[in-house]
Protein backbone atom coordinates (compact mmCIF):
# COMPACT_ATOMS: atom_id res chain seq x y z
CA UNK A 1 0.00 0.00 0.00
CA UNK A 2 2.91 2.32 0.63
CA UNK A 3 3.76 2.38 -3.07
CA UNK A 4 0.32 3.76 -3.88
CA UNK A 5 1.47 7.11 -2.45
CA UNK A 6 4.10 7.38 -5.22
CA UNK A 7 2.20 5.60 -8.00
CA UNK A 8 1.50 8.74 -10.03
CA UNK A 9 5.13 9.84 -9.71
CA UNK A 10 6.36 6.41 -10.85
CA UNK A 11 4.02 6.36 -13.85
CA UNK A 12 5.06 9.90 -14.81
CA UNK A 13 8.70 8.83 -14.59
CA UNK A 14 8.11 5.74 -16.77
CA UNK A 15 6.28 7.84 -19.35
CA UNK A 16 9.09 10.41 -19.40
CA UNK A 17 11.68 7.66 -19.94
CA UNK A 18 9.57 6.11 -22.69
CA UNK A 19 9.27 9.45 -24.43
CA UNK A 20 13.03 9.92 -24.25
CA UNK A 21 13.74 6.41 -25.56
CA UNK A 22 11.25 6.98 -28.38
CA UNK A 23 12.79 10.28 -29.43
CA UNK A 24 16.39 9.05 -29.24
CA UNK A 25 15.61 5.87 -31.21
CA UNK A 26 13.21 7.46 -33.72
CA UNK A 27 15.74 7.70 -36.54
CA UNK A 28 17.68 4.49 -35.87
CA UNK A 29 17.03 2.10 -38.77
CA UNK A 30 15.76 -1.30 -37.68
CA UNK A 31 15.13 -0.42 -34.03
CA UNK A 32 11.55 0.34 -33.11
CA UNK A 33 10.33 1.66 -29.77
CA UNK A 34 6.89 0.39 -28.83
CA UNK A 35 4.48 3.23 -28.17
CA UNK A 36 0.73 3.34 -27.70
CA UNK A 37 -1.07 1.76 -30.65
CA UNK A 38 -3.37 4.80 -30.97
CA UNK A 39 -4.28 8.03 -29.18
CA UNK A 40 -7.17 6.09 -27.59
CA UNK A 41 -4.66 4.49 -25.18
CA UNK A 42 -2.51 5.99 -22.47
CA UNK A 43 0.03 3.33 -21.47
CA UNK A 44 1.91 3.51 -18.19
CA UNK A 45 5.11 2.26 -19.89
CA UNK A 46 5.98 0.04 -16.96
CA UNK A 47 8.20 -1.68 -19.51
CA UNK A 48 10.05 0.16 -22.24
CA UNK A 49 10.43 -2.27 -25.11
CA UNK A 50 12.02 -2.25 -28.54
CA UNK A 51 12.05 -4.63 -31.43
CA UNK A 52 15.10 -5.06 -33.61
CA UNK A 53 15.01 -6.00 -37.27
CA UNK A 54 18.36 -7.71 -37.96
CA UNK A 55 17.89 -7.24 -41.72
CA UNK A 56 18.13 -3.47 -41.14
CA UNK A 57 20.74 -3.48 -38.36
CA UNK A 58 23.50 -5.45 -40.04
CA UNK A 59 22.50 -8.66 -38.28
CA UNK A 60 22.32 -7.14 -34.79
CA UNK A 61 20.01 -9.22 -32.60
CA UNK A 62 18.27 -8.51 -29.30
CA UNK A 63 20.50 -11.03 -27.54
CA UNK A 64 23.64 -9.35 -28.88
CA UNK A 65 22.36 -6.01 -27.56
CA UNK A 66 21.49 -7.62 -24.21
CA UNK A 67 24.97 -9.10 -23.88
CA UNK A 68 26.67 -5.83 -24.82
CA UNK A 69 24.56 -3.88 -22.32
CA UNK A 70 25.34 -6.53 -19.70
CA UNK A 71 29.08 -6.01 -20.30
CA UNK A 72 28.44 -2.36 -19.35
CA UNK A 73 26.60 -3.45 -16.20
CA UNK A 74 23.25 -2.44 -17.74
CA UNK A 75 20.50 -4.95 -17.18
CA UNK A 76 18.05 -5.65 -20.00
CA UNK A 77 16.17 -8.77 -20.94
CA UNK A 78 14.48 -10.42 -23.87
CA UNK A 79 10.73 -10.15 -24.07
CA UNK A 80 8.84 -12.86 -22.23
CA UNK A 81 8.89 -16.30 -23.74
CA UNK A 82 5.36 -17.05 -24.95
CA UNK A 83 3.41 -19.58 -22.91
CA UNK A 84 3.19 -22.04 -25.80
CA UNK A 85 7.01 -22.15 -25.89
CA UNK A 86 7.40 -22.92 -22.18
CA UNK A 87 8.54 -26.51 -21.52
CA UNK A 88 5.65 -27.13 -19.13
CA UNK A 89 3.21 -26.54 -22.00
CA UNK A 90 5.12 -28.55 -24.64
CA UNK A 91 2.27 -31.01 -25.14
CA UNK A 92 -0.58 -28.54 -24.74
CA UNK A 93 -2.57 -27.19 -27.68
CA UNK A 94 -1.58 -23.68 -28.74
CA UNK A 95 -3.74 -21.28 -30.66
CA UNK A 96 -1.23 -18.83 -32.04
CA UNK A 97 -0.71 -16.76 -35.14
CA UNK A 98 3.06 -16.23 -34.85
CA UNK A 99 2.96 -12.74 -33.34
CA UNK A 100 4.08 -13.75 -29.84
CA UNK A 101 6.90 -15.89 -31.22
CA UNK A 102 8.04 -13.05 -33.49
CA UNK A 103 8.04 -10.55 -30.62
CA UNK A 104 10.01 -12.95 -28.44
CA UNK A 105 12.60 -13.37 -31.19
CA UNK A 106 13.07 -9.68 -31.93
CA UNK A 107 12.13 -7.87 -28.70
CA UNK A 108 14.11 -6.44 -25.83
CA UNK A 109 13.07 -4.77 -22.56
CA UNK A 110 15.17 -1.73 -21.72
CA UNK A 111 15.82 -0.34 -18.23
CA UNK A 112 12.96 1.87 -17.08
CA UNK A 113 12.80 1.65 -13.30
CA UNK A 114 12.38 4.53 -10.90
CA UNK A 115 16.15 4.99 -10.53
CA UNK A 116 16.84 5.21 -14.28
CA UNK A 117 17.73 8.79 -15.19
CA UNK A 118 17.56 10.62 -18.52
CA UNK A 119 21.37 10.43 -18.62
CA UNK A 120 21.11 6.65 -18.15
CA UNK A 121 18.72 6.46 -21.11
CA UNK A 122 21.16 8.44 -23.26
CA UNK A 123 23.98 6.09 -22.22
CA UNK A 124 21.84 3.03 -23.05
CA UNK A 125 20.82 4.38 -26.45
CA UNK A 126 24.42 5.34 -27.22
CA UNK A 127 25.54 1.82 -26.29
CA UNK A 128 22.90 0.32 -28.59
CA UNK A 129 23.62 2.61 -31.52
CA UNK A 130 27.38 2.07 -31.18
CA UNK A 131 26.74 -1.56 -32.17
CA UNK A 132 25.32 -0.58 -35.56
Amino acid sequence: RGQMTVLHDHIAHHRMLASLYASLLADVPGIYFHAAPSPDFEPNYWLSTITIDPSLTGGLTPDAVRLDLDSLNIESRLLWKPMHMQPVFAGAPAYTNGVSTHLFECGLCLPSGPWVTPDDVRLIVNAITSLL
